[in-house]
């Protein structure tokens, strides 16, 4: 059985238990996980069509020459000059969903493509993809283990890189522009590339920019890229000679953050839990209002993904999640600390893909 046909019968299983009868997506990543492509998106109805009877595509006539060499699903193809109505019309009649009653759609789909379907339905309940599609892509196949674990390992070079380039006098742009290149040598495309230094680093989504690096400097690096379909995300800290004044203290603590919330995070375990464990290390040690954003999030064919690992989560982990353990303390006019950590849970605890320690790196002077 193919991956494709083996995602569908899962998929339609899950529908099954959820009582869904038709889901629809457009172009993007969930599309993506189920084919392994999607067609270009644009503003265009485009969308995937799955039922318990069958599954096609309403495709715009433009895109459907191309489209055709990635599948072989049938398409219910329509033009500018005739609008897609009875496109859809005709979508629905062959996969057995006309009358439609649960209907789950694509979250990330523009608008007016669900507005489009909800219409061409008898007042079917909606719902969006979490119970379903959501659902089977939290639990990574070894393949995309295999892509996962790659990239981390580009990202850890990377994250070198940067180390070895550290100097007073260069700006944080400059410091990105080596991490950027490293990953364009080893094939992948830069997602993102944080560099916040002294006061920068607190705002924990700095935009890196053309502050000079001083000595007595803590960086924050958060870097990112994508190769073969796939993303990286690290975070490590870097100083530039003699750490600021308190800097150990607080590096200790959130390494013992990230510790507590490895040591919670486990199958079975809400993901509030593991948010939970993090936290109660930085509130105890009187820094919990600086821990100003959730502990983690998923990773897969998007950078941020469920699981969320968040105070509110219900989310139970299961084995085979993938997801960031980052908490960071973030102290205003001074600096920020996070360390990150991509983990893939296992059956007796999180894997760490990074071989990198999170100990902080002294650049020389």
């Amino acid at each position: 059985m193919s991956d494709v046909a083996k995602r569908l019968e899962n998929l339609r299983a899950r529908m099954r238990e959820t009582e869904t009868d038709l889901v629809a997506l457009g172009p993007g990543s969930h599309m993506q996980w189920l084919l392994g492509f999607h067609p270009h998106p644009d503003e265009r109805p485009c969308l995937l069509l799955v039922s318990q009877a069958g599954e096609t595509f309403l495709m715009p006539a433009l895109n459907a020459e191309g489209t055709r060499e990635d599948t072989d699903i049938s398409f219910h193809c329509w033009s500018d000059d005739e609008g897609p109505d009875t496109a859809m019309e005709a979508a629905l009649s062959a996969i057995s969903a006309k009358n439609a009653k649960s209907v789950v759609l694509d979250e990330t789909m523009r608008a007016d493509f669900a507005l489009l379907l909800l219409g061409a339905l008898p007042q079917p309940r909606h719902a969006f993809t979490a119970e379903t599609v959501g659902a089977l892509r939290m639990r990574k196949d070894e393949d995309e283990y295999s892509l996962i674990k790659m990239n981390a390992g580009i990202a850890d070079d990377a994250m070198q890189k940067a180390f070895a380039a550290i100097k007073p006098g260069m700006s944080e742009k400059e410091l990105a522009g080596v991490i950027r290149a490293y990953f364009a040598s080893a094939g992948a495309v830069t997602q993102f590339s944080i560099v916040g230094s002294a006061a920068n680093g607190a705002f924990p989504h700095h935009q890196t920019g053309d502050r000079k690096l001083q000595e007595g400097d803590a960086i924050v690096i958060d870097i990112g890229a994508r190769k073969q379909g796939f993303p990286s995300d690290i975070t490590r800290m870097a100083v530039v000679g003699r750490p600021p004044e308190g800097y150990g203290q607080i590096h200790t603590i959130v390494e013992n953050a990230v510790r507590a919330a490895m040591a919670a995070a486990r199958p079975g375990v809400k993901a509030k839990d593991v948010d939970a464990a993090a936290r109660k290390v930085i509130t105890d040690a009187g820094y919990g209002e600086y821990f100003v954003h959730r502990t983690g999030h998923g990773l897969g064919i998007d950078g941020h993904e469920p699981p969320y690992i968040t105070a509110t989560s219900e989310t139970v982990l299961e084995e085979g999640m993938v997801f960031s353990i980052e908490p960071g303390i973030y102290l205003p006019g001074r600096f920020g600390i996070r360390l990150e950590e991509i983990v893939i849970l296992r059956a007796h605890g999180p894997e760490i893909l990074s071989s990198l320690p999170r100990d902080v790196h002294v650049a020389e002077v």
